[in-house]
């Protein structure tokens, strides 16, 4: 019988009236919101053999990054060198990447390759079942303090589930579960006087930051009109732009602040907000069109393409958990024993009101100038997020990810940003998977099994900055772990080239090279090898027609991201000679007692503090793991342009790439560079040996390659393979006799890879060869695991 003729049998049953299908299902996991938080979630889970069901209200994955909003996402390496997340978001992000056909840009230009990228993903994990189209409507307890089932609809299907579990999460962005089950939750921005957040208000408020939709257009190679609908608002004065700090940086797509909120609820008004930016978005277009002198020649070609109507929110409910972050702690850099994700996102409060207030977002209005009073107090991170923000206070099965964690107003500033929330979000769903394996309740890991969460996060990609990996299950601990070489670091010149083309982009190349005097504090860390070094030299030029003297300290620093700029212990300090000249290779001549201060497997810092007169030259290449920063003020630094490598000679060359450091327990650029690096100039074929003095039963193999690290999504291109992951490699196995192949992979994208044999090896030691890189003449690697069956 077809679904007609049973329709209409129960239209005549039921008297004419509608019946809506109605399902039972029970998952160990129910996570509930579509977003970057909530797919995480689910993808960590189901991948640790939890069963999960993942529930999102819109025809697409991704929430705010997807193709109906089209905010990319944005994260720690947007400020810092080495930060971009890592985990199921990289895979993701690397993934789209090397597929996609479309350049990224800060709004509008997400395409359908991005959502399906997502999709696949969802498709191919066993354990995973999801529904789209589906919005919670309901939450049926058990007792005050246990979530039982959670009631959902589907859109156009007129179906109902009633889906249970043992454990839920709320990843909805407005806390629509948490809210339902009966949980407190604050609003808006909490007093100066409550914590004593220096972005707080004197007053609490109900503000909140708004919404946002974006618009693309597209350059069809002819003049296009554009004339706006009467029901538009119209925008005559130019100073309601530049003049406050909203800014036509580019004319193809929408921008972020074309945002409101106040005086409308960003829950229950959103239908009038969308509409409300619908008309204003039409009304800069036509603004941009028809009205300024100048950008109207700049958009003459240009017609509108695609407007978005779904509002992307950044601000509503936030639940309340075991613990509330405050701007203290991003600020601070607090410790946290349970520690299971990071941020550096500068504390970016939005002016509430949007389009309404007087001027946008404090950061834009100042011109995004990067030293003074408001971008000193508000610049943050890496730094370190509790589990306990996503545990819930009012309810022992329930938990948070996403921008509706229990963090204030001011703390939510930095950590709302999608890569930042997907990051809480595979951290959730990664302790509630270990939770139900060691069958205790999610409030208990904190106490129970906080390490074992750590170690699997660490295992799954992710990176933690106070967290090494010291899994005891890998067998690799043990080993002993040879190279067939290793490439010496004796530094890098204005004139030195990138063959790969990995770390220079196209129209930034002149913007990253353009002079700028030594106006501040500069630094450039420098990884410290066995070798006592003897010398360093820097590249500078002196165009002042007389001779100048540089100041110069050699400073002992914790990690690349220690931006003290006063406070750390200095190691050595001089004063260098500069006579007039271009690109001068001054040297420093250091002590044995200055040398005997370095600690060999770790970072120093070269600090120039300011001559005007001087400049001191970008390298034309970036070392790995050798980045720089400048003084901002309030004895602090920041990041130096993109975080490139600064012109130094040093001598002798450092050994910093040993194969040793692939045990680490750390998969970046932190402490120490981490990274086994092959010497380009050996003729022989790149490789690394594990050998251990027994043999070993070995079932799994896990390596993780260099890339996509130092800078953050947005400045990498289309089909982007970055140059210095393993292209083609193979794992070769020693049988007594000879090497034989268990493992060969041809056209390798990602930089975290896992191998489980078709059947465990047995042996003593084994091989990886790195046959081709997406174009670096060195290869690398970061990590190697592996483990029994």
């Amino acid at each position: 019988m077809d679904y007609t003729h049973r329709r209409n049998r129960r239209l005549s049953e039921d008297g004419g009236k509608s019946v809506v299908q109605t399902r039972q299902e029970h998952y160990d996991i129910v996570v509930c919101g579509g977003g970057l938080a909530g797919f995480c979630a689910a993808v960590a889970a189901a991948r640790l053999g939890s069963t999960v069901c993942l529930i999102g209200d819109r025809p697409v994955f991704g929430g705010n990054s997807s193709s109906e909003i089209r905010v990319t996402p944005h994260g720690a390496a947007a400020f810092h060198a080495y930060a971009r997340e890592t985990g199921i978001i990289s895979e993701l992000l690397i993934e789209e990447r090397s597929v996609n056909h479309e350049t990224i840009r800060e709004n509008g230009w997400t395409n359908s390759v991005w959502d399906m990228t997502l999709y696949h993903m969802a498709v191919s994990t066993p354990n995973l079942t999801f529904y789209l189209n589906t919005s919670v409507t309901g939450v049926q307890m058990d007792g005050s303090r246990t979530i039982r089932s959670v009631t959902a609809r589907m859109t156009g299907a007129e179906t109902e589930l009633r889906i249970g579990g043992q454990i839920f999460m709320d990843c909805t962005g407005d806390g629509v579960v948490a809210d339902a089950a009966g949980c407190e939750w604050r609003w808006g921005s909490e007093s100066r006087e409550e914590f004593e957040e220096p972005h707080a208000p004197l007053a609490a408020s109900n503000d909140t930051m708004g919404s946002s939709i974006h618009f693309k257009a597209r350059d069809i190679g002819r003049p296009v009109p554009f004339k706006a609908p009467e029901w538009t608002v119209r925008y005559e004065d130019p100073a309601f732009f530049a003049g406050q700090g909203r800014h036509f940086y580019e004319l193809e797509s929408g921008y972020w602040w074309i945002e409101i909120g106040v005086p409308w609820n960003t829950v229950y008004d959103q239908e009038k907000i969308r509409h409300e930016l619908t008309r204003h978005t039409l009304g800069i277009w036509d603004y941009i069109k028809n009205r300024d002198p100048i950008l109207k020649e700049r958009a003459a070609h240009l017609a509108l393409d695609w407007i978005g109507q779904v509002p992307g929110k950044r601000e509503s409910r936030r639940i309340m958990g075991r613990y509330l972050m405050t701007e203290h702690d991003p600020a601070g850099k607090t410790v946290f024993p349970d520690e299971i994700a990071y941020g550096g996102w500068f504390i970016d409060l939005h002016t509430a009101g949007g389009l309404l207030a007087g001027s946008a977002e404090p950061s834009s209005a100042e011109g995004y100038k990067e030293t003074t009073e408001y971008a000193v107090k508000s610049y943050c991170g890496p730094y370190g997020i509790p589990l306990r923000i996503l545990l819930a206070k009012d309810v022992d099965n329930l938990m948070m990810a996403g921008r509706n964690v229990s963090v204030t107003h001011a703390a939510l500033g930095t950590v709302r940003v999608m890569a930042t929330t997907a990051l809480m979000g595979q951290a959730a769903g990664t302790a509630v998977a270990i939770a139900l394996r060691q069958g205790i309740g999610v409030a208990e890991v904190t106490e129970r099994c906080i390490g074992e969460v750590q170690q699997q996060l660490l295992r799954d990609g992710c990176f933690l900055p106070n967290v090494r990996g010291c899994d005891p299950e890998d067998l690799a601990r043990r080993a002993r772990v040879t190279a067939s070489s290793s490439e010496p670091v004796q530094g890098a010149g204005p004139d030195s080239l990138d063959p790969t083309g990995g770390f220079i982009l196209g129209d930034r190349e002149e913007r990253r090279r353009s002079k700028e005097p030594l106006n501040h504090r500069r630094g450039q860390w420098i990884a410290v090898g066995p070798e006592r070094i003897r010398s360093l030299s820097v590249c500078l030029t002196n165009d002042s027609g007389s001779e100048q003297t540089v100041a110069a300290e050699l400073v002992d620093v914790e990690h690349i991201w220690d931006y003290r700029s006063r406070g750390s212990a200095r190691l050595a300090q001089a004063e260098l000679v500069v006579p007039p000249g271009k690109k001068q290779w001054i040297r420093w001549e250091l002590s044995p007692d200055e040398t005997a201060l370095m600690r060999p497997g770790r970072y120093i810092r070269l600090d120039l503090l300011p001559c005007p007169s001087v400049e001191w030259h970008i390298a034309g290449t970036v070392i790995p793991g050798h980045t720089s920063a400048y003084e901002m003020g309030g004895g602090r630094m920041r990041r130096y342009r993109d975080g490139g490598t600064l012109s130094y000679r040093v001598t002798p060359p450092q050994s910093c790439f040993s194969a040793e450091n692939v045990l680490s327990g750390i998969t970046r650029p932190y402490d120490y560079t981490n990274l086994w690096r092959s010497d380009p100039a050996d003729s022989v074929q790149p490789w690394m040996e594990m050998e251990w003095k027994e043999a070993q039963t070995i079932s799994i193999i896990e390596v993780t390659f260099p890339g996509h690290l130092l800078r953050e999504y947005h400045n990498y291109p289309p089909f982007y393979r970055d140059p210095q992951t393993a292209k083609d490699y193979c794992i070769e196995v020693w049988n007594g006799d000879g090497w034989r192949e268990v493992v060969r992979v041809e056209g390798n994208v990602q930089c975290k890879v896992r191998h489980k044999l078709d059947e465990a090896i047995c042996a003593n030691k084994w091989r990886l060869s790195i046959l081709a890189t997406w174009g670096d003449p060195a290869a690398g690697v970061y990590e190697i695991r592996c483990y029994g069956p």
